[in-house]
């Protein structure tokens, strides 16, 4: 479990990957589409500005990595204990490992339902 309170922010696809994204330590990630771009980053790092599409209180459960790139499902098991559960997950992933974020407010409820699956959580 990562210590950092995360937003996920929704920008139009042309927009340059924001510096303030990466203005500090923790989690930081940045994924552009044809017409959005998203950033996953600190909350206390989004600026306020009203025209801003941003997702508040979402907590970072990292897979303990790094995992090779020849194995298979570990995403899907960890997705499909959680969506077992009603736990909805934002994934990520990095060149190492992946990352499930879930909203805050069901982050016990998300590591109880992994534990119950068999997954290691903590």
């Amino acid at each position: 479990m990562l210590p950092e309170i995360l937003a996920i922010v929704r920008l139009e696809g042309t927009t340059a990957p924001p510096v303030w994204a990466f203005s500090g330590p923790g989690l930081a990630a940045v994924l552009r589409r044809d017409d959005e771009l998203t950033v996953v980053c600190a909350t206390d790092r989004v600026p306020f500005d009203e025209a801003l599409v941003v997702q508040h209180d979402w907590r970072a459960l990292e897979v303990q990595g790094p995992l090779d790139f020849a194995l298979t499902g570990i995403l899907a098991a960890l997705a499909s204990s959680l969506a077992a559960a009603g736990i909805t997950i934002f994934a990520l992933s990095t060149y190492d490992t992946d990352v499930l974020l879930v909203h805050a407010d069901r982050l016990d409820d998300a590591v109880a339902a992994l534990r119950s699956a068999g997954h290691a959580a903590g």
